[in-house]
Order: C-alpha cells, then sequence, then structure tokens
C-alpha cells in the first residue's frame, strides 16, 4: 500500500490504512446518518455558536475595517457539525474529524494517482499561460502547495441574524442617539416590524438566501447598491492606501520604483491565476497549521471538505472571490446603474501622465512578463515624453456624476474612440506618474486621495499612483470589493519590491537598443463638441467638490497598543472612544458612527457594521469631559474597561455576521423590490438619523502602509482614517466646511491623553 505523508498518519488511526477495516467503518457511519430538512441543509455551513463566543475578531477592508486582529474564531469545539455531501454526522473531537478527513484523503489520493490539478478552473482563465513549467522564476511571486481557492467552496454561508435579535440590537445601537420620547416611538416601530411585515419579509428573505446557496444574502443587494449610486466615484466612494517608503532610499526613484511595482504586481497577478498565491487563511495556531506539513496534508482534502481541515488545527480560510476583479477591471457608466467588466485576456498598462494617456504591454503572448528592463525603458520614455497636457484631459470624465458620464462615454464611443476606450477598460490596472513631490502627510493624503482629477483613471479597479519622489499609494473603486484583495495585493507587492527588486538604481541606463516610441502607444481621442463641453465642466465640478474638502493629521506618541494591552483593553476600543469624546467635547452630542468589520470568514461575504456610539461610551464619555472630577481613577478605569468589553462584543457580533444594519438592509432591499410603502421602521426619522454616519471610520495597520484615508460619507461628517500601533496612534482625518476637522483632532489628541493619565494611575485636572 501507498505510504500516507506523516502528518496523515498522525491525523487518523494505523487501523484506518487497512481497506477492509476502513470499509466496515464507513458503512456503520452510513448506517447512522440521517437525511437533513431543508432548513438543515441550508444550516449546514452555519458558523458553529462558539464562534461568536471568541474573545476578539477578524476586522478589515478598505474605507471600512482593513487590520487583521488576533482572533480566537472558535473555541475547541467538542461536538462539531460536518457536512458530507447531503448528509450530516455528530463529530465528537478533533480526533474523530481528522479520522474522516483522513479516509477521505486516501480515497482522493487513489484516484488522483494520475490526475493533474488543475490550477486555473477557480478563476476561469488559460493554464497555459500561467503554468508552465519553463517559466523563468521571477514569475510568481511563490509557489503555494495548497491552490489558491482550495478553500472556497467549503467555506461558511453567512448566516442571516434571527430578527428578533436584529431588532433588539437595533434598538441597543439607537438608545444613546435617542432621547426618551424618540427612543419609545422607534422601540414601538421597531416591535410593529418584527411582528407583522418585518416578519414576512424575513421568512422571504431566509427562502431566497436557501435558494441561492452559491453566494450570501448580502452580495447582491450590496452589489446593486454601490452600482447604482449616481453620485461621482471621487471623494464618495474611492480611497486611498498610502505605501511606506522602500527602506533602502536609492529605490524610492520614481522611474526604478514605478517599474519594481509593475513587475511586482504582475507576478502577483500571475501567481494568483495559476492558483499558486497561498490562500487567505488566519492561523491562531500556525506552528500547526502554517507548516509545510499541514499544507502538503491540506491540498489532499477534497475541496468540499477542506475548511473543516483547517478548523481543525485552528486555521481559518478567508472569502477570496474578489480577487479576480483585481486586474484587467472597470467600472462602465451605465445609466441607472453601473456595470463591472473584466477582461483578463488584455495584456498592456494604461499609463497616466501630465493628463495623457500611454499602453504598453507588460505581458508578452506566452503570457510571461515582458523583460523588466524593457519596462523600465517604456515608463522612461513616458516621463520623458515633453508632450503638453491636453487641453481636455479625458480622465476628468470618470469623477463626473455616474449618469452624465454614462452618456457623455456614449458619446466618446460614438465619436469613433471605441476601440481605445476599450483599450483602457480591459489594461491590467492603471499607472498614474505625477511630475511633483510630496511635501507631507497632508498633501500626500490630497494628491492620493483626489488629485487634481486630470492624470487619473478613476474607474478602474485601482490605480497605483507614484509621485516625482517616489511616494506611492494605491486609489481603488469600491463596488467590486471591500478592500480586502487590495490589501493582500498592497501587501504582497512592497515585500516583493523591496525584498526581490527586479531593477536597481544602477540599472536605469540600460536596454538602449529598446525601441520605445514603437512599443507605447499614446492614445490620442477624437472629441466634438459636447465631449470637450463635458471635460470642461467636469474639471469645474471637480475643482468644487476637492475645494471644499479640509484634512489634516495627528501623531499621539504617549502610548500605543502595547500599553493598552497590558491594561487589558482593546485598542480599537479604545481609539474609538477618544473618537467619542472627541466629539462630545467638540459639539456636546453622540452621533451615529460606523465602523465596518469584514465578513471575509464566510462566502461572498462582504461586510458587517460595528456601531461604536453605545450607551458605554456615552457614560464614559460624558465622566471624562463633564464630570472629571466627580470620579476616582478607578472609577474611570473600570468605564474604560466596560466601554472595552462592549466594544469586543459587538466586534465579535459583527465578524459573524450577526450585527443589524446588513439584515435591515437587505430586507429593506426586498421591500423595495416589490414597489410597496416601506414599513414604518424605515420611514422612521431615527432609522434616517443612524444611517446618516457623522463619525464614519476605519482602522488601518500594516508593515506596508504608512497612510490612508477616505472623504466624509456626510456633508456634515467626518472621515476618520486611524491606526493603533505599538507605541502610537495615528489619525488621518477628512471633513467639509459643516465641521473643523482641526478642532475635532485636536479634541481628540486630548481625549487619548485623559485616558492615557488615568490608565497610569492618575487623576484628570
Amino acid at each position: 500500500m501507498r505510504r500516507l505523508p506523516e502528518e496523515m498518519q498522525r491525523a487518523g488511526s494505523i487501523e484506518d490504512r487497512s481497506p477492509r477495516r476502513r470499509r466496515a467503518k464507513l458503512q456503520r457511519q452510513r448506517s447512522g446518518r440521517q437525511r437533513l430538512s431543508a432548513q438543515e441543509r441550508g444550516a449546514v455551513h452555519a458558523l458553529p455558536e462558539e464562534f461568536t463566543q471568541s474573545p476578539a475578531a477578524s476586522r478589515f477592508g478598505c474605507g471600512d475595517s482593513w487590520d487583521l486582529f488576533s482572533l480566537n474564531l472558535f473555541a475547541r469545539a467538542s461536538i462539531t457539525r460536518c457536512a458530507f455531501g447531503r448528509y450530516t454526522h455528530q463529530v465528537f473531537g478533533s480526533t474523530t474529524m481528522a479520522s474522516l478527513l483522513s479516509m477521505q484523503c486516501v480515497a482522493s489520493l487513489r484516484k488522483c494517482r494520475g490526475l493533474v490539478r488543475s490550477r486555473t478552473a477557480a478563476l476561469g482563465v488559460d493554464a497555459r499561460n500561467y503554468s508552465g513549467k519553463e517559466a523563468a522564476a521571477s514569475a510568481y511571486l511563490h509557489r503555494s502547495v495548497v491552490p489558491s481557492m482550495h478553500y472556497q467552496k467549503s467555506l461558511p454561508r453567512l448566516p442571516i441574524p434571527k430578527l428578533e435579535d436584529t431588532i433588539r440590537r437595533y434598538l441597543a445601537a439607537q438608545r444613546p442617539l435617542l432621547d426618551d420620547d424618540q427612543f419609545r416611538t422607534t422601540e414601538r416601530l421597531a416591535q410593529d416590524f418584527q411582528s407583522g411585515v418585518g416578519k414576512r419579509l424575513h421568512e422571504e428573505l431566509v427562502a431566497q438566501d436557501k435558494n441561492n446557496k452559491h453566494t450570501s444574502y448580502i452580495s447582491g443587494p450590496w452589489f446593486d447598491m454601490y452600482l447604482s449610486a449616481r453620485d461621482s466615484v471621487v471623494l464618495n466612494f474611492n480611497p486611498f492606501v498610502c505605501f511606506n517608503p522602500d527602506p533602502n532610499a536609492e529605490y524610492n526613484d520614481q522611474l526604478v520604483r514605478a517599474t519594481n511595482m509593475v513587475c511586482s504586481a504582475v507576478r502577483f497577478m500571475k501567481t494568483l491565476r495559476a492558483e499558486l498565491l497561498e490562500p487567505e487563511v488566519f492561523h491562531l495556531n500556525p506552528a500547526k497549521s502554517d507548516t509545510d506539513g499541514f499544507k502538503k496534508f491540506i491540498r489532499w482534502v477534497p475541496s468540499s471538505l477542506s475548511w473543516y481541515g483547517a478548523y481543525m488545527v485552528n486555521a481559518y480560510p478567508l472569502d477570496m472571490s474578489q480577487y479576480f476583479r483585481l486586474f484587467n477591471s472597470t467600472r462602465i457608466p451605465k445609466r441607472g446603474r453601473d456595470e463591472l467588466f473584466t477582461n483578463e485576456k488584455g495584456r498592456h498598462l494604461l499609463v497616466m501622465r501630465n493628463g495623457n494617456m500611454y499602453v504598453f504591454d507588460i505581458i508578452d503572448r506566452d503570457g510571461n512578463l515582458v523583460e523588466p528592463a524593457e519596462i523600465q525603458a517604456h515608463l522612461r520614455y513616458i516621463l520623458s515624453d515633453p508632450t503638453p497636457a491636453p487641453a481636455f484631459p479625458l480622465g476628468v470624465l470618470t469623477s463626473e456624476n455616474r449618469d452624465v458620464w454614462a452618456e457623455l462615454r456614449e458619446t466618446l464611443v460614438a465619436a469613433g474612440n471605441a476601440e481605445k476606450v476599450k483599450i483602457v477598460d480591459s489594461a491590467v490596472f492603471c499607472l498614474c506618474l505625477d511630475d511633483e513631490s510630496m511635501q507631507d502627510h497632508i498633501h500626500i493624503s490630497r494628491n492620493m486621495l483626489h488629485g487634481d482629477g486630470c492624470n487619473r483613471w478613476y474607474d478602474k479597479s485601482f490605480s497605483i499612483i507614484i509621485a516625482k519622489d517616489g511616494q506611492a499609494a494605491i486609489n481603488f473603486e469600491h463596488s467590486w470589493g471591500d478592500g480586502v484583495a487590495v490589501l493582500r495585493f498592497l501587501n504582497e507587492i512592497f515585500k516583493d519590491t523591496t525584498e526581490r527588486p527586479l531593477v536597481h538604481p544602477d540599472s536605469a541606463a540600460g536596454a538602449a537598443s529598446v525601441d520605445s516610441a514603437s512599443a507605447v502607444r499614446t492614445l490620442q481621442f477624437t472629441l466634438d463638441g459636447k465631449l470637450e463641453n463635458g471635460v470642461k465642466k467636469a474639471k469645474e465640478n471637480f475643482d468644487s467638490a476637492v475645494s471644499k474638502l479640509a484634512v489634516d493629521a495627528i501623531e499621539f506618541k504617549k502610548g500605543g497598543k502595547e500599553q493598552l494591552k497590558k491594561n487589558k483593553l482593546s485598542p480599537d476600543a479604545v481609539a474609538q472612544l477618544a473618537f467619542q469624546m472627541g466629539f462630545l467635547r467638540q459639539y456636546g452630542e453622540t452621533v451615529a458612527t460606523y465602523e465596518s468589520c469584514s465578513t471575509a470568514a464566510f462566502r461572498h461575504g462582504r461586510t458587517e457594521t460595528i456601531r461604536p456610539a453605545t450607551l458605554h461610551t456615552k457614560q464614559c464619555s460624558l465622566a471624562f469631559v463633564r464630570q472629571p472630577g466627580q470620579h476616582s481613577v478607578e472609577q474611570l478605569q473600570a468605564m474604560l474597561h466596560e466601554c472595552s468589553k462592549y466594544h469586543g462584543q459587538l466586534t465579535r457580533e459583527a465578524a459573524m455576521g450577526q450585527g443589524f444594519d446588513r439584515h435591515l438592509f437587505a430586507l429593506r432591499y426586498l421591500a423595495n423590490s416589490k414597489d410597496q410603502p416601506l414599513p414604518g421602521l424605515y420611514a422612521d426619522p431615527a432609522y434616517a438619523a443612524i444611517n446618516h454616519n457623522i463619525l464614519s471610520t476605519s482602522t488601518l495597520t500594516s508593515p506596508a502602509v504608512n497612510l490612508g484615508g477616505f472623504a466624509p460619507v456626510v456633508p456634515d461628517g467626518f472621515g476618520v482614517g486611524y491606526g493603533v500601533h505599538d507605541d502610537w496612534i495615528g489619525c488621518n482625518v477628512s471633513s467639509y466646511p459643516a465641521r473643523n476637522v482641526h478642532e475635532f483632532l485636536q479634541c481628540v489628541h486630548k481625549s487619548l491623553e485623559d485616558i492615557f493619565t488615568v490608565l497610569e494611575g492618575k487623576p484628570l485636572s
């Protein structure tokens, strides 16, 4: 008999390798199986209750929460529900589960002796272009033993919360925002909804979800929400994330860094499409799960069961369904509702400089990366091009209202530009080369968030922006994903460009024989009077919008994550509390606050909302800001711990899909689809108020990133990007004229000072 790997022997008993005993054991198991009801079959992939009882949760996104916090997703379960086809077993202990998986692996090994694994089926691309054995060592970032999409099929399904739980959580979030009379009205409307039309809508939503097991209940409505929005994507949707400088200063040269980032981006794309990219997995015990031995074992577990195998060693795969939209993708403006376009056959890069648009191939006909020296020569050619800025820079049209842009795009295509528009849409991504150096963090934020509108194509899935001094960032279109794929991409290419650069400062004079004048194509568009007027109007609208935006930043240097954890406080909870205190200090009230939490632990999960403004934070903020002398240090410390504890609970619930925002959103979406009057809960001013998020917050901590940001989501709001680092806390905040961002940050800084003073055991002055 073929000898199993050592890891498999440890996973299952030796006697399981006897075919006769294995068949007898399987027969006994089959005889005990019972068919599931339709409802039970729909719940097979629901996560165990222990998942929601963990002390922390996974949160990341963009324009959402990006930081992956340490996460005990599951407690060790004594009883685990696992799915085998249409049947369910109650499996006692991880050893039994491992034995079952081991038996499945034996069967798989028998069947797979002559099978060549296809690593590209999940992404629908041509294997010939991306998985040849002759590929150079530099073709891929790495070669994962486990196929990239190996876990996708067995990911748990996003649960729909119980309606009574949603209403309870909704009312708890409303309580600190309303006075007693307002709350009584909202409570009555919510209870009427729960027992009436809401109950019927919930039942219909559950039925729909059972008929669409390939996805999540929120995925379709969430795409629809983004793509139906008619506002400009600039400021309203597209965020930015800024790379740290290369630690080797000479590699921050604009040409060198641009070339290396393009090469690393292609390497990432090839690695992903060949299914050689390491799956996105959170390892609670990396000593067991993030090992070659486990990976060699799990690769043979059928993809329909692989998630359960990872679970048994406290490893939790995350959804990767958004990754295929990273490259060759563009949001296409359409009247009423936009469309997402992806054409993986595109081999060219779109480069923008000084408002001019250029394209050249970065992938050859065999699917390989073009020689880095050639890419560098082409970029040098573009950087030295003396062509002046166009009188009517077409890129600014992508900043327009979506219906306006849709009409102008139709005119653009009809004017004989169809082929050039297709070239833009199918480009691998967009590289924006700016001619100015960055002065400070504020300048970086403004340039990477919006720029001047002329040297961008905001509809591309993402753009890499590189300033003259080598400062680099990613600006990305938000409808196709929540930033999970973008952050992974950003981290990988930063690591690759800094550890394995393919061009160097001393190679800048190479490739003299490359004919860049022939290889690089300048896109010249034919514009009629309507288009010229459209460009002019778009630029006026753009300038007006960005002129109203203010950006400011602080760095709090008196403490950070390490000190907070020593005091057994959640760093994120303390940062959010500082925002509540700061707003109360500045404006004297508690307002709707939004913090997004990724639900990528589930198949086609998107985000859920954490509501940081609570009765606990309100009481604590009042004590610190209004009544500091009325409470002892011990009482203030106790309040901090209560805030942290409750924030942790909200985070856990959100990560498990047990918030209230997405559920109520889906029910409202369903009600709207019926062309019926909205239920009273949605007509309640309190519902509108809690969704008017004055504090929209997003956290980002990564060794590859030094800054991130976005604009406020409402005219009288703040857009708060923040990161809690080991020994400092940074905030990058934006606002419109209705708010004073500089004063707000001063109040936040004062709040952080007060919190850390109390943690040191000192009274507030």
